[in-house]
């Protein structure tokens, strides 16, 4: 079962070094749990190709969706 993050853990996805900090919260904070894992890391890759965001803002968010979805 999805869960949502604590601030402590949103803050470890979003205060890594050389990411995009409000991308992170913003897409963590809203990720619909109905369409679930597959459904997120899909729209990830749709929203990182047209934001340009490089790979430490992609690792972080998936690494997040990966907690979200991990209960």
């Amino acid at each position: 079962m999805a869960r949502n993050l604590t601030s402590e853990e949103l803050e470890e996805f979003a205060g890594r070094k050389g990411v995009r900090r409000i991308a992170i919260e913003n897409f963590l904070m809203s990720a619909p749990i109905d369409i679930g894992l597959a459904g997120n890391l899909y729209n990830l890759q749709r929203d990182a190709k047209s934001y340009g965001w490089n790979s430490k803002t992609q690792k972080a968010i998936s690494d997040g969706l990966k907690l979200i979805f991990s209960s």
